[in-house]
Formats: C-alpha cells, sequence, structure tokens
C-alpha cells in the first residue's frame, strides 16, 4: 500500500510541476492570468488543507485506553510481505454467586464494560474506602434528568470479588452492600471457590502486573480497579484509593462506550491511491484549459 501511495503523490507531483511550469509560461506574457490561477490553487488548496487540519486534529483529540496483556504475536505473509499481529489476551469467562444469592458469569454482562475490584467484608484497611470509591462511580452514571435518580444499568457491570469466600457468605455480602448502598442490578459482590477467585485474579485480570504494589499470592490484597472492554480485553488498571486515576478511569469508561465494535474493518467504496491519481489528472486538465483559453483570448484581442 505505501508502495502505490508513493507512486501516487510522485504521479500527481509530476503533474503539477508541469502544469505549473506550463502557466508560467504563458502568464509571463499574460499577467491578468496571475489571478485565475490563484483563484484556482486556493479553490483547490481550501479543501485539502481542511481535511488534513480535522484529520490531523481528530487523531490527538481523544486518548483510547491501550491493550495491556499480549498473549502473543503471530506472523503471516500477505501480498508477498510478512505481517505481524498482536494476539491480546482475553479474559475468560467466571462462574460464582452474588450477594442476591443468584448464580452468575462474568459473560452474563453482555455488551457491558466492566470494572473490577477485590475486597472482603470484615477488612479494616483499604476494602471500606475501595467500596465508597465503587458506589461514587455507579453513582455518576444516574440517568441525567431523572427525578428518581435510577442508575443506568446497561452501561457498566461492577464486579467485586471477595478474598476470603469461607467467611463471606451470601447472607454477609447482601448486608454489606446494603450498607454502601450498593445497587444490586449492576453491581455484583462474588463468592464463590477460593481456588477459581485467585485463579481469576492472577491468570486472567494479572492484578500483580504494572503494579507497585506488591500483592501477595496468598491473599489478593490489592487497591486495583481493573477495567474490561466489551471484547473482555483488560484496557486498564487503576488506584482505587487515588481521586486523579478514578477520574481517569471514568474518562476511560467513557471513551470505550463510544468505541465500535470489533469486526472486520469496510473496504472504501474507491480504491484513494487511484482517486489521488484522478485529482492530479483533474488538476492538470484544468490548468492547461485555462492556459489554452487565455493564449486564445490574448490571440483574438
Amino acid at each position: 500500500m505505501s508502495s502505490r501511495l508513493s507512486a501516487g503523490c510522485f504521479f500527481i507531483n509530476t503533474f503539477l510541476t508541469f502544469a505549473g511550469k506550463l502557466s508560467c509560461i504563458h502568464l509571463k506574457k499574460i499577467p491578468v492570468n496571475k489571478k485565475a490561477l490563484l483563484a484556482l490553487c486556493i479553490a483547490i488548496l481550501i479543501p485539502v488543507l481542511s481535511y488534513l487540519a480535522v484529520k490531523f486534529a481528530s487523531k490527538d483529540a481523544v486518548i483510547v485506553p491501550r491493550q495491556y496483556l499480549l498473549d502473543t504475536v503471530k506472523t503471516r505473509i500477505e501480498n508477498g510481505k510478512q505481517v505481524t499481529d498482536s494476539v491480546w489476551h482475553v479474559v475468560k469467562d467466571i462462574r460464582l454467586v452474588n450477594q442476591l444469592g443468584d448464580t452468575v458469569n462474568l459473560y452474563d454482562a453482555s455488551g457491558k464494560i466492566i470494572v473490577t475490584d477485590f475486597f472482603f467484608t470484615s477488612c479494616g484497611s483499604i476494602c471500606p474506602a475501595l467500596t465508597r470509591n465503587m458506589a461514587k462511580l455507579q453513582q455518576s452514571f444516574i440517568k441525567g434528568g431523572d427525578v428518581r435518580n435510577k442508575i443506568d444499568t446497561s452501561v457498566v457491570q461492577f464486579v467485586s470479588f471477595t478474598i476470603d469466600p469461607e467467611r463471606d457468605s451470601v447472607a454477609r455480602l447482601k448486608t454489606y452492600a446494603d450498607k454502601y448502598g450498593v445497587n444490586h442490578d449492576n453491581w455484583w459482590m462474588l463468592t464463590g471457590s477460593k481456588d477459581s477467585i485467585y485463579k481469576f485474579a492472577f491468570e486472567e485480570l494479572k492484578v500483580d502486573k504494572f503494579s507497585e504494589e506488591p500483592i501477595d499470592p496468598n491473599f489478593v490484597h490489592t487497591s486495583r480497579f481493573v477495567l474490561i472492554d466489551k471484547d473482555h480485553y483488560v484496557r486498564g488498571y487503576y488506584n482505587g484509593l487515588d481521586s486523579a486515576s478514578l477520574g481517569q478511569l471514568a474518562r476511560d469508561i467513557g471513551v470505550l462506550m463510544l468505541e465500535k465494535e470489533k469486526g472486520p474493518k469496510r473496504k472504501l467504496p474507491f480504491d484513494p491511491v487511484l482517486m489521488a491519481i484522478f485529482f492530479g489528472v483533474a488538476v492538470f486538465v484544468v490548468v492547461v484549459v485555462l492556459t489554452i483559453l487565455f493564449k486564445k483570448k490574448q490571440k483574438a484581442a
């Protein structure tokens, strides 16, 4: 693609250079034609420059949360060239029981962005603050203008995994959730097999990676919130005790809400290289025609 684009640019450049020289030869004899050529250049450059300005400005307008967990890199041959594809880690499903006694799967939150953390109800250190901050984040999704302050549960699913499932029963989780005003519709507090929860934390969410704080593999006591997109890719780690980090999490959720669904890229209805060549030819033809017309007009005068 790059070689074709280079060829197209060279072709256009050659045409424009030749057209410019041809016009200058005649314009030396016909000074009045400079205004017409200037108007033509302005008419061509304005839309082109406007397009380029919008294109480059839009690239820097929004920073999309990056992928974090790279599984492998595959290579393949396409059109005679070696192409590398990054294969990102997809978080696997897990089946546990929530604070209402319902057995749920992570994948039940289909089409939602997921925010997770780890806690235990008897924690007297960071867990209460983590839960309060998660509750504030949940409240931030209250539907605008709803006098009942109803939370929009269709966008984000909050998931808190207990790291002490032997003591954190369903009833205990329910009491804890009610204490912090949890909306059960889109916030699960999950209990179940300790092995499953710890395996999920370290093998799927990889909470120990990119972490500034040490995390004990035998006790997942961490302040991290983990952001998972609709396709179950990890898109961010955040300090659940830091207001700036939580602000970034809220912004990243907003960006992921607008992110397009994954799928095959649609091809343009035209070849951009050929379109560029046709554009160059059109410019050349217009310049030549105007030059000939002005020349005939001069002879007639």
